[in-house]
């Protein structure tokens, strides 16, 4: 067993989108599914969701199966909320992990083979922080291992995993394989996405 959380950030209330941002469709597939699926077919167990704005709507619609959903009552306070949603709800429930892979629902070039590569990077260095890196800064996906949850639950805002990561270089490694980390915020991304 990898004993590996998976943690899918998808609270957000997409403002920049004007419309629900996880359900937005590509090729008859949301955003939310894209990447839930890609992940599960690299990884099927321990597959969390959080959700916040319209998190009932996304539940309804998202085809995936075996996720469980987290709900993140305080999303309005950016992705760091979800970071601390899923770690509070871990200890809650007193499940155990090596390292929590954490993934955005709007990256959805991002290659299966590549998240692969986090995961084994992650079981050869178990003790440090597995990134991805995008030139000038690494951010995520990347993979924490248990050491640094009781850290992760004191960040703020919509940067706070990439600012924890990049304040810890040191303590970073990262696949030397890279992928299309292209997110999609707006309209406009979409329909460059849809016609790349």
């Amino acid at each position: 067993m990898k004993n590996i959380a998976v943690l899918v950030l998808a609270a957000g209330k997409s403002s920049r989108m004007k419309s629900i941002k996880q359900l937005e469709k590509i090729n008859n597939k949301t955003l939310l599914d894209i990447t839930l699926e890609k992940i599960k077919s690299i990884y099927a167990d321990e597959i969390y969701c959080v959700l916040g704005a319209n998190a009932d709507k996304i539940k309804n619609e998202i085809t995936s199966e075996n996720i469980q959903f987290i709900e993140n009552k305080n999303f309005e306070n950016g992705l760091s909320s979800s970071i601390i949603s899923g770690i509070n709800y871990f200890n809650d429930k007193e499940l155990k992990f090596d390292g929590i892979l954490i993934l955005l629902a709007d990256q959805p070039a991002i290659e299966s083979a590549y998240l692969a590569s986090l995961i084994t990077l992650f079981q050869e260095h178990k003790d440090v922080i597995i990134a991805s890196n995008y030139g000038k800064k690494l951010g995520v996906p990347a993979i924490f291992p248990e050491r640094y949850f009781s850290e992760l639950l004191v960040i703020k805002g919509d940067k706070g995993a990439k600012e924890f990561i990049n304040q810890r270089k040191e303590e970073v490694m990262y696949p030397e394989s890279t992928t299309n980390f292209f997110d999609i915020d707006t309209k406009e991304d979409l329909e460059l996405f849809k016609n790349s």
